[in-house]
């Protein structure tokens, strides 16, 4: 492991702990939105990995695989978070959004329209329609929305590599797969049929557009506000179920005088 001038070789030690870093990144995939790249991860990985043999000074073992662990799994997620590009200042905008359907949706019973979306919010149609064009590439899940608000990344907690996982957490997820599954059947019939091309046929945006006798670009306003709406139904609801559930989970009992 070690040069003629006693030197670690550095190139012998990527090549054996590549598959370290490849193992971490699949891990961390399951995690993940679709949209995430693994080769992105495990390159940023692989950065992690040589800056952990660059700063580790002791006898190499499992000592060091503990080290490297640490280092490349920080790597990525500093990747993950880098790469989160949309402005602050529109996500800000579409939290409003969410937060307009989902009072609305328990006000009517139904999926709000675009005219009542923009009313509540105090915008005019092409101002709100302006705003969904901006917010191309806004995700059903950004990293912010996997912490509980106390600093406990969600990510940390389930890249840990614990082959047993907690039965609430795992409880949990089902929840909110199940929960997707009906915010997408309560889609509106034009965003529902936008989505199952796009995600389903894998069609582009432009060729949507033709089947739905639209242009490209609402289009992406029909996506963006199906996002919304799916947002608004699974992350929003899942986080108050989460910090109902932390709330029991700490709540202390009550003693009862005889």
């Amino acid at each position: 492991m070690y040069t003629a001038q006693g030197v670690l070789a550095k190139e012998q030690l990527v090549t054996q702990y590549a598959p370290l870093v490849k193992r971490i990144a699949y891990h961390l995939m399951a995690k993940l939105p679709a949209s995430v790249d693994v080769d992105d991860l495990i390159q940023n990985g692989m950065i992690g990995l040589l800056d952990a043999l660059g700063r580790f000074e002791e006898g190499l073992g499992a000592q060091f695989e503990t080290y490297a662990v640490q280092r490349v799994r920080g790597a990525m997620l500093d990747g993950l978070r880098e790469n989160d590009w949309l402005p602050r200042g529109v996500r800000r905008e579409m939290r409003r959004v969410e937060a307009a359907i989902h009072i609305l949706e328990h006000q009517n019973g139904r999926a709000p329209t675009e005219n009542e979306l923009a009313a509540s919010l105090g915008m005019a149609l092409g101002e709100y329609q302006k705003l969904l064009l901006e917010a191309r590439g806004h995700q059903l899940v950004y990293l912010e929305d996997l912490t509980d608000g106390s600093g406990d990344d969600y990510l940390e907690r389930h890249a840990s590599g614990v082959a047993v996982p907690d039965p609430l957490d795992a409880l949990e997820e089902a929840s909110v797969r199940a929960e997707l599954v009906r915010a997408i059947d309560a889609l509106p019939e034009r965003e529902k049929m936008m989505m199952a091309l796009y995600y389903e046929q894998d069609l582009n945006l432009r060729e949507i557009g033709e089947v739905l006798g639209v242009t490209e670009s609402r289009v992406c306003q029909l996506h963006t506000q199906a996002v919304a709406r799916l947002r608004a139904a699974v992350v929003g609801e899942n986080k108050v179920v989460t910090q109902v559930v932390k709330a029991k989970r700490g709540r202390k009992p009550v003693k009862r005088e005889a």
